[in-house]
């Protein structure tokens, strides 16, 4: 393995990371948020918010693989192991333990690389390993105005290029402000393709989480080919984009598919507070802007102040102070054991990886990893070699695990 260590993180790459609660243990710990909330607002239920802090027993080690990214945002595991990594530029690179990292791989384009947009998420097609295809995400330039969008491309055998790029489906309208773009994808188990979107962060915009005409603020669902799949909620109602999965999102850059469940989670930025976790069912209205556990960044109410409402679900944990989250995953493999199906979330802002243990659909237990780095983590997969991998803002590749 190619490994170097920056000074910044000297002391922590050092050694093993040694810390100690493992599922089951006798006694938890207290929450990892001590911070005093932005809201005086009561959690729906028991848990909600501030679980039970836990710490993994297992020996595990972190690297520093490269410092060498430009703005990475999305990042996926090719069969071989090598990875597949995202520039917000509008580049690809890929990363092999042997070679190290390679040169920007062209050939897409349209990308309007500005504020929170760029090139985002990366997904293999189910196929790769004999079509070469792969799923983009990004914010499409069109003229001065952007949009999210999915594009799909093939990667060269040689791996020097990418052809075929096509922009597939489009969350219309485009928009001037270049912010709240989502956007992650995810692969279904049954074959489909999931696209979460943003807002556009505009007071102008936001209220169209709500409709049902409008892809922003929502999750869709769409087939290989970027066509509504069938069997969506809304596919039937007169008015509504047959599309449409889930809606009243702010901006949902993590989706993960549970390894066991199937079911689909989404993270989600609040505002000042308020950042959720997400359990995704079709038809469901997640509440922005109406209802929040945030509060404006001016320290105003959102709306009406409230958090709960009739036919809204309610989050299945929120953070505040935010966690600021961006890509997360579940954990699959067993290399270390008391990992295995829980959920490791990108924070950006917080500068961590939130480590999150569920059971019966609650947290209940929350663990800080690769704090005092400061680092804004953007996207985390699963290796082959069942080590956890994850880009920062600021161009490192980390691994973490045996």
């Amino acid at each position: 393995m190619k490994t170097f260590f920056k000074p910044a993180a000297a002391a922590l790459l050092a050694a093993m990371l040694l810390l100690s609660l493992a599922p089951g243990a006798a006694e938890a710990l207290p929450p990892v948020e001590s911070a005093s909330p932005n809201t005086g607002y009561p959690p729906a239920f028991p848990g909600q918010t501030r679980a039970p802090g836990m710490k993994t027993q297992s020996p595990y080690r972190v690297d520093v693989l490269t410092d060498g990214l430009s703005a990475p945002w999305g990042i996926a595991a090719l069969p071989d192991g090598r990875l597949l990594i995202t520039e917000k530029r509008g580049s690809l690179r890929i990363y092999a333990q042997d070679t190290g990292l390679s040169d920007p791989i062209p050939g897409i384009t349209d990308v309007s690389n500005k504020g929170q947009g760029g090139l985002l998420d990366v997904l293999l097609a189910p196929d790769f390993e004999s079509s070469r295809r792969i799923y983009l995400t990004l914010a499409a330039a069109e003229n001065d105005l952007s949009l999210t969008a999915l594009a799909t491309a093939t990667l060269a055998p040689d791996e020097s290029a990418v052809t075929d790029y096509q922009i597939l489906w489009r969350a219309g309208p485009a928009y001037h402000v270049d912010a709240h773009f989502g956007s992650r994808v995810a692969l279904s188990p049954d074959g489909f393709l999931f696209v979460s979107t943003g807002d556009r962060q505009s007071m102008d915009t936001r209220h169209k989480a709500q409709e049902l005409s409008s892809a922003y603020g929502s999750i869709v669902r769409l087939t290989l080919d970027g066509q509504p799949a069938p069997g969506n909620p809304h596919i039937d109602t007169p008015g509504a984009l047959p599309e449409l999965w889930s809606i009243g999102h702010r901006n949902v850059q993590g989706l993960a598919i549970h390894p066991v469940t199937g079911q689909l989670y989404a993270n989600e930025m609040g505002p000042r507070g308020g950042d959720e976790l997400n359990l995704i069912t079709p038809g469901t209205n997640y509440g922005w802007p109406l209802i929040t556990y945030g509060i404006e960044y001016s320290g105003q109410k959102v709306g009406q102040g409230l958090t709960t409402q009739e036919g809204m679900a309610q989050p299945l944990y929120y953070w505040d102070p935010v966690l600021s989250p961006s890509g997360m995953a579940f954990y699959a493999g067993d290399a270390i054991p008391e990992w295995q199906h829980d959920l490791f979330l990108c924070g950006l802002n917080s500068s961590h990886i939130a480590r999150l243990k569920l059971e019966n659909d609650r947290v209940i237990g929350e663990e800080r990893l690769l704090t005092g780095l400061g680092q804004r983590f953007r996207a985390i997969t699963e290796g082959t070699d069942g080590a956890l991998y994850a880009v920062t803002d600021q161009g490192r590749l980390y691994r973490i695990g045996p």
